[in-house]
């Protein structure tokens, strides 16, 4: 199930990931999961908690993501 939501951040575009203020960012990624993979609630609300916890994460990753593809142009 990680790697699927993984997978998910790093196919997301990198402006919506460095756009999206955190409730709306986590809400976003867990709504696509979701329309993947079905969740029960439970599962919900610990991605919920994972993604909260890993939003530094997510958004250094996107903003390298962001710096490599514009500096390579």
């Amino acid at each position: 199930m990680l790697r699927q939501l993984w997978s998910l951040i790093e196919t997301t575009q990198t402006n919506l990931l460095l756009k999206l203020d955190d409730a709306s960012l986590v809400q976003w990624i867990l709504k696509q999961f979701k329309q993947e993979r079905g969740l029960n609630s439970e599962e919900m609300h610990i991605l919920n908690d994972y993604l909260y916890n890993r939003l530094s994460l997510i958004r250094d990753l996107a903003e390298q993501r962001y710096t490599a593809s514009h500096s390579s142009s």
